[in-house]
């Protein structure tokens, strides 16, 4: 595994990017980062209040400019937002000089989990089922389909993710 490059989680919220990526940068002795974190640091609010306040667009702006200051990094693991890959040129920039790793989830477990955070997910609506949870990721799966390594968190504890992450880039 080339110690210089990003390891980049992407996936749908609630896969466990931060979870499993602070704990994959403590056993690789890498710096983590979490763009969200790093969106809430530039800004001075939550992203929810970003999402309440100033609207998508303006949260996606922020989002990009942290994405395109931590791809110029170099060995850190990556926390993305689960829409960052959107954007075509964030996309780019993390495949550039990172290893994208998708973690994936069934969609009952993800509405199990942001249930847990509602309050903080921005995109998460009281009424949104396991369906729509399913719509979402079809929309995003041509994005989340560029990753370099696929790893189900669904029946998972964070340490067991890291174990298969470490297993994946090991065989690369």
């Amino acid at each position: 595994m080339d110690k210089k490059k990003n390891i980049v989680l992407i996936g749908f919220m609630g896969t466990g990017k931060t979870a499993v990526g602070t704990r994959l940068a403590a056993r690789l002795g890498r710096e983590f980062v979490d763009t969200d974190k790093e969106v809430e640091k530039v800004t001075g609010l939550a992203v929810r209040d970003i999402f309440l306040k100033h609207g998508q667009t303006r949260f996606r702006s922020e989002e990009a400019l942290i994405v395109q200051k931590l791809a110029a990094g170099k060995g850190l693991v990556i926390a993305t937002g689960g829409g960052s890959i959107i954007n075509p040129e964030n996309l780019t920039l993390l495949k550039e000089d990172g290893i994208l790793v998708c973690l994936q989830a069934e969609p009952e477990e993800i509405l199990r989990r942001v249930n847990k955070k509602r309050h903080t997910r921005p995109l998460i609506k009281k009424s949104m089922t396991a369906e729509d949870i399913l719509e979402l990721l079809r929309e995003r799966q041509e994005y989340y389909d560029n990753a370099d390594l696929f790893v189900d968190t669904s029946r998972l504890e964070p340490d067991e993710i890291v174990n298969k992450i470490l297993q994946k880039l090991n065989e690369r």
